[in-house]
């Protein structure tokens, strides 16, 4: 049941991918899916991931700042490694289709980690408590829906068998982190798990400081995007309260 709980967290993600593929207006649904990826990354590393790494590591801040600055750094070396893309510093990326697709990528790639983690966390928490992973899950699974939104939205000019892997892996994200917590949960420490963690929140702070917070700084309509932060701030509000 564990297992079959943290599969089906990643069918949230193929939630958000329809909503996209069923709009009309496919320019103002990708500005406002990016908006409310932006919302929901900042709150997630705002008020879950900050306070609870904070929470494991009291003594040891250090440890907080150095890999948070890795999971910055792993995103930088892969930003050289994805073609295609302007690397100019700041806020110097427009909304052409290149860059679309290079936010979908790392986005993916933080995104994937971040699902594993998750995916370990719930499979744990539903061996404990049946009732207490249910609940987790849907907490969890709110705040995907978006985040297979800003995967699709970017990626939808991507080469199609690129976009079918990345999707895949993405959707099976949490079900590899359930299969890993069951296989290696006597290896992990809640050091090594809060260093994980730690990564994560770094990779999540370069895609909104260096792709997210670019991208909308060139769209047109600002309201739009400040209305799609405000949406992706309350779908996580409303996952933590649900948790």
């Amino acid at each position: 049941m564990a297992l079959l709980i943290t599969f089906i967290l990643g069918i949230f993600i193929l939630i958000g991918v329809l909503v996209i593929k069923l709009s009309n207006n496919s320019k103002t649904v990708e500005q406002l899916s990016i908006s409310i990826a932006l919302g929901t990354m900042l709150s997630l590393v705002l008020l879950e991931l900050l306070p609870e790494v904070l929470e494991t590591f009291k003594s040891k801040k250090y440890i907080i700042i150095i890999s948070i600055l890795l999971g910055i750094l792993i995103l930088k070396i892969l930003d050289k490694f994805i073609p295609e893309h302007d690397h100019e510093f700041g806020f110097s990326h427009d909304c052409s289709k290149d860059n679309l697709i290079h936010i979908g990528v790392v986005s993916s790639v933080a995104i994937i980690l971040h699902n594993i983690i998750e995916g370990m966390a719930v499979y744990s928490m539903t061996i404990e408590s049946l009732k207490l992973g249910l609940i987790v899950s849907l907490g969890v699974g709110l705040h995907n829906i978006p985040m297979g939104m800003v995967i699709y939205s970017t990626l939808k000019n991507e080469n199609t068998k690129k976009r079918v892997i990345i999707l895949l892996f993405t959707v099976f994200s949490t079900l590899i982190g359930g299969l890993l917590m069951m296989l290696i949960s006597p290896l992990l420490s809640e050091t090594i798990i809060g260093i994980l963690i730690c990564i994560t929140l770094g990779m999540l702070i370069y895609i909104i400081i260096f792709e997210l917070i670019p991208h909308l700084f060139h769209c047109k309509n600002k309201l739009l995007s400040i209305f799609g932060i405000f949406i992706g701030f309350i779908i996580l509000v409303i996952s933590i309260l649900i948790e």
